[in-house]
């Protein structure tokens, strides 16, 4: 399985489209909603290339309900800009020998979600409007980690107030919404939305969060490399997914930053 994503991985990259030429401009942050604006020459976008794919890994913990303990996991993902589109693929580690793999995957508007076994025996197979919204969404919050993804004409700047903005993407029929929270320094420290959450084969919206952390600086820009996912429900903060960036790769440059 895991070769299996490496090679898709890498179509996906080499199908990716090359981006726009020339360096990111003042001008094309000015007129951005404020907060946007700070994040951004924090990030230091400006002046560098666009980036048109990556490859990163990660590590951390992840459950799947309160209380239950927290499990193990590595991760290996890959991103597009044109088109805009992503594999995951993680495996979690329940005994030595025993293991659980997820892959979610979003392209074309379309978003799915995976798991089986021993990387073999199915154990869901999510896919339809909710999960496409979701994965659109996920897309959205994860641009954090290649920040000139954010100078698009595809996403609509919805201002909020003097540390939040909201983000709004259309693609395929499908429309993706995420709010950016960035404090006065610039750093964004939150992503926010409405998600899809899945409850005994159904789907209900709920608050959602990812907070951002540990700043480091990759080819010029400072990007987060720890998030910690929350849902937050009626029945209290849930947070079921901590991880760090281990190594990120921009444009198949060679050079793989470890982190």
């Amino acid at each position: 399985m895991r070769n299996t994503i490496h090679h898709d991985g890498l179509a996906l990259i080499q199908h990716g489209k090359q981006a726009q030429p020339g360096a990111i401009s003042e001008d094309q942050v000015l007129g951005l909603p404020e907060p946007l604006q700070r994040y951004l020459r924090y990030a230091q976008v400006v002046g560098k290339a666009r980036i048109r794919s990556v490859r990163l890994t990660q590590e951390g913990v992840m459950r799947m309900q309160p209380g239950q303990k927290w499990l193990p996991f590595v991760a290996e993902q890959y991103f597009t800009m044109k088109p805009r589109a992503f594999i995951w693929h993680a495996t979690m580690r329940f005994l030595p020998f025993i293991w659980v793999s997820a892959t979610d995957r979003f392209s074309q508007g379309h978003g799915s979600m995976r798991i089986k076994l021993l990387s073999a025996v199915p154990m869901g197979n999510a896919r339809g409007p909710e999960m496409d919204e979701s994965e659109m969404q996920r897309y959205l919050a994860e641009m954090i980690w290649f920040p000139t993804a954010w100078l698009t004409s595809a996403i609509e700047w919805q201002a909020i107030d003097a540390y939040s903005v909201k983000a709004i993407l259309r693609e395929s029929g499908v429309t993706a919404t995420v709010v950016l929270h960035v404090n006065e320094e610039g750093q964004l420290t939150q992503v926010t939305a409405d998600r899809y959450k899945e409850e005994h084969g159904r789907y209900q919206l709920a608050p959602w969060s990812g907070c951002c952390d540990a700043y480091q600086e990759l080819e010029g820009m400072r990007i987060p490399t720890r998030i910690a996912i929350t849902w937050h429900l009626a029945s209290g903060d849930f947070t079921w997914f901590r991880c760090k960036v281990t190594q990120i790769e921009y444009n198949q440059s060679g050079k793989v930053a470890v982190l």
